[in-house]
């Protein structure tokens, strides 16, 4: 298993060699949260809802807590 985070999004300004993210930390929404303008420092209060599925967020790696 790789450590770190992946990401395949290339023109981003964290994006490193070998698809790494080379942000000091990462935020996670969902989907439907998508237009949301947070900035850098997510100094926006932050919400907190539920996914129900995997495929409710971009994160390919979100598993649902049982």
């Amino acid at each position: 298993m790789p450590k770190g985070v992946l990401c395949t999004v290339a023109n981003c300004t964290f994006w490193g060699e070998g698809n790494k993210c080379n942000a000091d930390s990462i935020l996670i929404d969902l989907d439907k949260h998508a237009s949301e303008n947070y900035d850098s420092e997510f100094a926006k209060e932050l919400h907190q809802e539920i996914a129900e599925e995997s495929s409710a967020t971009c994160c390919h790696t979100f598993r649902p807590k049982r």
